[in-house]
C-alpha cells in the first residue's frame, strides 16, 4: 500500500522542517511519497528541500491561487492508494501512517478514515486540551446529521482512498477557510468514516496560520458550506448556526481569560 501525503506551504521553513521530520521519520508496512507545493517561498524552503536527496520527496514552488489550489496540484500528482493532506506547519505522531495502513487493510470497505487529533502552540507544546477532547468525543459518536450541525474533524487526521475521492472531485478553491469540511460532507453524504482511536496527528495553532487568527469568517463560512447539504433542515441549520456562537463566544471568552 502506498500513502500519498500532500504538503502545501509558503515561507513557513521554520515549521516545515518539523513537519518534513514527522512524515519522513515514519515507517510500516506500506510506501511513502510527500509532495511538497510551494508558493514560490524566499525563505530558504527550496534549498531545504533539495537539500533532503529522498526518493520519497517531489516537490514544486511556483506560485499558485491558494492554499486549495495548492493542495489540489498535489492531490493530482498523488501516486498511492491512500491520499491526504498536512499543512507545512502541522505533524504526524509516531506511527500514524502505519496505523493508517493497517486500519485501511483490515477494513476493506473503508472510503476514508479519521483519527484524533492534537493541539500545539508555536514551539509544540500542548494546548487546549479541552477542545482536543471535546473533539473526541464528537468524533466518537459519528454522524453525518451531527457532522452538518457542527465540524468536529480535524483536518490533519483524515486518510481517504484515492479511487473514491476522485469521484468527489477536487477541493472548493472558492472556499478560504472551510474547503475541508466541504470536503468531508461530500465523502460523508456517500460513506461514513472509519473512526480510529488514535491520535494521528498535531494541528500547531499560532499567530500566522489562518485558524489562529480565530476570525468568526472562518465559522460563518463553514455554516454557508453547511447550508448546501443541509437542504430544507431548518433545525439541523439553526443547530449549526447557534454552534457558531457557541465557538465564537468561547474564544472570546479564552481571549478575556489571558489577559
Amino acid at each position: 500500500m502506498k500513502i500519498s501525503v500532500v504538503t502545501p506551504t509558503f515561507n513557513q521553513l521554520h515549521y516545515l522542517r518539523r513537519t518534513c521530520e514527522s512524515i519522513l521519520t515514519q515507517s510500516g508496512n506500506f510506501e511513502l511519497q510527500w509532495i511538497v507545493i510551494d508558493g514560490g517561498s524566499s525563505d530558504g524552503t527550496i534549498e531545504f528541500l533539495r537539500g533532503l536527496r529522498d526518493p520519497r520527496v517531489f516537490f514544486v514552488s511556483e506560485v499558485d491561487r491558494g492554499q486549495g489550489h495548492a493542495i489540489n496540484k498535489g492531490l493530482a500528482l498523488a501516486e498511492g492508494e491512500i491520499a491526504a493532506w498536512l499543512n507545512g506547519d502541522d505533524v504526524y505522531t509516531s506511527g500514524a501512517l502505519a496505523a493508517v495502513a493497517e486500519a485501511f487493510q483490515v477494513n476493506p470497505s473503508a472510503k476514508w478514515l479519521v483519527g484524533r487529533c492534537g493541539i500545539m502552540d508555536a514551539n509544540d507544546r500542548p494546548i487546549r486540551s479541552g477542545i482536543a477532547r471535546y473533539k473526541d468525543w464528537r468524533l466518537a459518536r459519528y454522524s453525518l446529521r451531527a457532522l452538518l450541525r457542527e465540524n468536529f474533524i480535524a483536518q490533519p487526521a483524515v486518510f481517504w482512498r484515492a479511487l473514491f475521492a476522485r469521484g468527489i472531485g477536487p477541493l472548493d478553491e472558492s472556499l478560504h477557510w472551510t474547503m475541508d469540511y466541504d470536503l468531508w460532507l461530500r465523502m460523508a453524504r456517500l460513506a461514513d468514516p472509519l473512526v480510529l482511536d488514535k491520535v494521528l496527528a498535531r494541528f500547531r495553532l499560532h499567530r500566522q496560520s489562518k485558524s489562529g487568527q480565530v476570525d468568526r469568517r472562518q465559522f460563518d463560512e463553514g455554516y454557508e458550506v453547511a447550508r448546501r447539504y443541509l437542504g430544507g433542515d431548518r433545525f439541523g441549520s439553526l443547530s449549526h448556526r447557534l454552534n457558531v456562537e457557541k465557538i465564537v463566544w468561547s474564544y472570546r471568552l479564552m481571549r478575556a481569560v489571558r489577559r
